[in-house]
């Protein structure tokens, strides 16, 4: 008899999971609250898919390397699927700086640097088609989770099915494995500590909000050229980033500081938001009413915040035959795009975990060593840069401020040595990149004696030459003081 798994929740984590469960081996049901996509396009998903469950469907996602590297190697007919709905991949060398173009050389590696650019939607809509083909693969779509249904045996605790509520009637669906793949507001953990179970949490705050808005070019307009002006960057008091996605849209997303009251009351209306993108010049150009014209309302997203949990104790499984993936386990800010490259990277986690072994004990401590070593240090670096931005933000806001020597320093590290290598040199460029795509630690590629040298000849590089090389970038936008002054709002 097939071993049964419930996946509760279908967005990016649980459709992970189905790819990685779904080979006939194993009955697959996913439960989700929401309807299921509408029977069209890429566009009908985008305008018509209501996801109640998943607030950040229509934000900006970036799915990075490690995402893209794990489709094209195990899915390579998904992949084909998703470039056929408009989907399209943006290699490393399609994103070199200008000082860097003329020198490049492939290199092995290089493939695995490419980003897919793509709505969430559109990625959800062809990843669930695909999904649904798998042998052993059900969807149970407009059904509300009402529960964990559990058994003990004496101390110890399992998992055997999930309560819910279809068309106005309870069920109760039996399993041998139940996943938690319901986002960020699961209420699985709530539901085990009533059962007895200790749950451990680790928190730590974002200080940032979210706002974007989708853009679609224009018939017989092109994409600005990469010339070198930042379309991302951080500007203190703002954070800008603009994304790619499939079908000619693209979408800006603007990020401030919670304590940015009045800012990110105002950056809701659309006017605003298409003012201050105005004002941005790596966002001017895309969102010139003659180059592209909106394609949707600003959306808000707040509550963000960096959550590490687990269902251990002493080592020790608090619950069998249960398992949280992506944001129900481990969620970051969601500024570095990895979110949905951590979901999918669990569920295959899960997937060598119940393959290993039938042991419900061992299976609950392999997936734990196994998130850990493979998710933990972009836990704690994102933990680390987002007290930094908070603290940042604080100063942006003080006319005295001045910062002290080691502040100054580590700003100039940043700067004037680790932002001009990564534009001048194609070594540590794609150090970098191996880290922010989530293929290497993202601190140790900057520990390799070869690449630290080479930051540090940069750093004792006279300004003037790295300005004349272009190792530097544009200035990213205006000062708070000046935008603030451009909106009527007091700095």
């Amino acid at each position: 008899m097939n071993e049964r798994v419930l996946i509760a929740g279908s967005g990016i984590a649980g459709l992970g999971a189905a790819l990685a469960l779904g080979n006939g081996s194993r009955d697959i049901t996913l439960v989700d609250r929401d309807p299921p996509p509408p029977q069209g396009s890429a566009e009908d998903a985008f305008s018509h898919w209501e996801r109640r469950g998943a607030t950040q469907l229509r934000h900006s996602h970036v799915f990075l390397g490690r995402l893209t590297t794990l489709i094209r190697e195990r899915y390579p007919e998904l992949l084909k699927e998703l470039l056929d709905s408009g989907a399209r991949i943006f290699t490393f060398a399609d994103g070199l700086p200008p000082a860097l173009k003329g020198r490049y050389a492939p290199a092995t590696g290089d493939e695995d640097l490419g980003i897919l650019f793509s709505r969430r939607t559109t990625l959800e809509l062809v990843m669930r088609r695909y999904a649904a083909r798998l042998p052993g693969v059900t969807f149970i779509d407009d059904a509300g989770i009402r529960g964990l249904v559990t058994a003990r045996d004496g101390a110890s605790l399992s998992a055997t099915g999930l309560k819910i509520d279809r068309a106005g009637k309870n069920e109760i669906l039996n399993a041998d494995v139940v996943v938690d793949a319901s986002g960020r507001n699961s209420s699985f953990p709530d539901w085990l500590r009533a059962e007895g179970a200790t749950v451990t949490e680790e928190e730590s705050p974002a200080g940032i909000l979210y706002f974007t808005r989708h853009y679609r070019l224009r018939d017989g307009m092109d994409e600005p050229p990469r010339d070198g002006t930042p379309v991302a960057g951080d500007m203190g008091y703002m954070k800008f980033a603009v994304f790619n996605a499939d079908n000619r849209h693209f979408s800006i997303t603007l990020a401030t500081p919670e304590i940015e009251t009045d800012l990110r009351v105002l950056i809701v209306r659309p006017d605003i938001f298409d003012r201050i993108c105005a004002e941005i010049p790596g966002c001017a150009r895309w969102t010139d009413p003659e180059r592209s014209e909106p394609a949707s309302p600003v959306y808000a997203m707040g509550n963000l915040k960096s959550v590490w949990r687990s269902y251990m104790k002493n080592g020790e499984p608090q619950v069998l035959g249960f398992f949280a993936l992506g944001d129900a386990a481990v969620r970051t800010n969601p500024l570095y795009g990895r979110g949905c490259s951590a979901g999918v990277v669990h569920a295959h986690i899960l997937r060598a975990a119940l393959d290993a072994t039938r042991n419900p004990t061992a299976r609950a401590k392999k997936v734990e060593e196994d998130t850990r070593a493979a998710l933990r240090s972009y836990y704690d670096a994102m933990v680390r840069q987002d007290l930094q931005a908070i603290r940042r933000a604080e100063h942006e806001r003080d006319p005295h401020y001045r910062p002290g020597r080691r502040a100054r320093l580590a700003r100039s590290f940043i700067e004037d040595a680790i932002g001009p290598a990564t534009r001048g040199d194609l070594e540590v460029l794609r150090g970098f990149s191996r880290a922010f795509h989530m293929i290497d630690d993202p601190t140790e590629w900057l520990k390799r004696p070869q690449i630290l040298a080479k930051v540090l000849a940069f750093w004792a590089m006279p300004k003037a030459v790295k300005q004349a090389k272009g190792f530097y970038p544009p200035k990213a936008g205006p000062e708070r003081s000046t935008l603030f002054e451009k909106l009527d709002l007091a700095a």
